[in-house]
């Protein structure tokens, strides 16, 4: 798959998110929540897997206060 399609995907999943968010701030039945909260659920999943995939390296800021890691050039 391309990145323009991985985009796209991640976009819908991430409004879907939305979507399921917005709605369980509603009034709605127990079994309507509970298949809401479901699919809320499998949609972070596949939000969280698609963008491992599509962006597979993380880059992480060091806290302040903390040395940048450095790599051991010589035993």
């Amino acid at each position: 798959m391309t990145t323009d399609e991985n985009l796209t995907r991640l976009r819908a999943h991430h409004n879907n998110i939305s979507r399921y968010r917005r709605l369980l701030r509603t009034r709605l039945l127990p079994l309507e929540r509970q298949f809401i909260e479901r699919r809320l659920f499998d949609e972070v999943a596949a939000l969280l897997s698609l963008s491992a995939s599509t962006f597979p390296i993380a880059f992480s800021e060091p806290r302040p206060g903390r040395p940048l890691p450095v790599a051991e050039v010589m035993p």
